[in-house]
């Protein structure tokens, strides 16, 4: 459909939702970041607790968009956690006029309705990092093998539980919100690791909101079930929720450092427990890749262009459709290499890096990084 058509179409649509749900953008949150008079290109986040989404993912979203497209116009929210506000952000971008939507969802399945609300208005949506489940109107899916992320956290812990001499565990499993379709992806994986390795797991949960009080509060249950004694890793999925449960573990009068821990998100808090030896390894998935990718298939989209040549590497069945995807790959850090990863051009550690030596290196880490070679 040619722009013009396309714009008439979503006008009058739009016309007649505005006057049932009488929705803005001031009403949703929802900001305009940019202003050149160009295609509008709607970025929707799904939370703020994690620090990788507003320190990373939406500025270095909006540089790439600038590189890619001068005169582009960006439209921002962040639903923290709110699967209705996103709805409601949704609509007003939709209202405000966005060209494409760029979707990281808060519940992965109901956002199917968003993508339908869009395809009605001829706008193409593109799934960020979490992968919308059971609509064939995806355009395109942006993120990395998150199985992999599961079977490099699986095989983390798993060679570390041999090394100490308890290679069956058994463990403590401290996942995501299933509301989000890549706990599922991280758990098979870790899963498959586990299962070869024989290792035992003596308490299971799924944490609402990747919170980390709540993580806090399921290992606190889970010292009191099985004992202080009772397990020899926990295999959590991010660093938000490796934090609150190597603060139950300290409440409870055990050293985190005899226990490994697992994490994902390379968030600051979490290399810094990594260099001090409180937490075992992490997950690093440069954002800044990512965020380019997207950026240059919203632009395509939004100027009813192809996806740029050779930017897909494979397809995702999300229960409706095989979605054309970038899938990105994951690395696995821990103290021996924290001060050497690097991805896509951006390394975890550095002038330029997904943190800078100051970030990480604070007073209270001063001599764990020297002792890392990160300075």
């Amino acid at each position: 459909m040619s722009d013009s058509r396309r714009r008439w179409a979503r006008a009058a649509v739009i016309g007649i939702a505005a006057a049932t749900i009488g929705l803005s953008l001031a009403a949703c949150g929802g900001d305009d970041d940019g202003g050149g008079g160009g295609p509008k290109v709607a970025l929707l986040l799904p939370e703020s607790q994690t620090t990788r989404y507003e320190a990373h993912d939406h500025p270095e979203f909006e540089d790439a968009m600038k590189a890619a497209c001068s005169d582009c116009e960006i439209i921002y929210s962040n639903a923290n956690q709110d699967a209705a506000a996103q709805q409601s952000q949704m609509e007003a971008a939709l209202t405000d006029g966005a060209d494409v939507v760029v979707l990281d969802p808060v519940d992965s399945a109901s956002a199917a309705a968003m993508v339908t609300l869009a395809k009605q208005q001829d706008v193409p949506v593109v799934s960020y990092d979490r992968l919308i489940l059971n609509t064939p109107d995806v355009d395109a899916y942006v993120s990395y093998d998150n199985v992999r992320v599961g079977q490099l956290q699986g095989s983390a812990l798993t060679k570390k539980l041999a090394e100490d001499g308890n290679p069956t565990g058994p463990i403590i499993r401290v996942n995501g919100d299933p509301s989000d379709n890549n706990a599922k992806l991280f758990g098979s994986g870790a899963e498959s690791e586990f299962s070869k390795a024989g290792v035992q797991v003596a308490q299971e949960y799924d944490t609402p909101e990747w919170d980390a009080t709540n993580a806090q509060n399921e290992m606190d249950q889970a010292i009191t079930a099985v004992g202080k004694t009772g397990f020899h890793g926990v295999y959590s999925m991010n660093d938000n929720m490796a934090g609150g449960a190597i603060v139950a573990m300290q409440n409870a009068g055990l050293d985190p450092k005899t226990i490994p821990v697992t994490g994902q998100d390379a968030e600051s808090s979490g290399i810094q427990r990594i260099l001090a030896g409180e937490q075992y390894m992490t997950v690093y998935k440069a954002t800044k890749p990512e965020a380019e990718a997207s950026a240059k298939i919203a632009v395509a989209l939004a100027q009813d262009k192809p996806i740029p040549a050779g930017m897909i590497t494979g397809k995702t069945d999300n229960g409706a459709t095989d979605v054309p995807s970038v899938l990105l790959t994951p690395q696995e850090v821990t103290k021996d290499n924290a001060a050497t990863v690097t991805y896509g051009g951006q390394p975890l550690i550095g002038a330029d890096g997904y943190w800078t030596v100051g970030e990480i290196c604070t007073a209270e880490f001063q001599s764990a990084c020297q002792a890392a070679g990160i300075s």
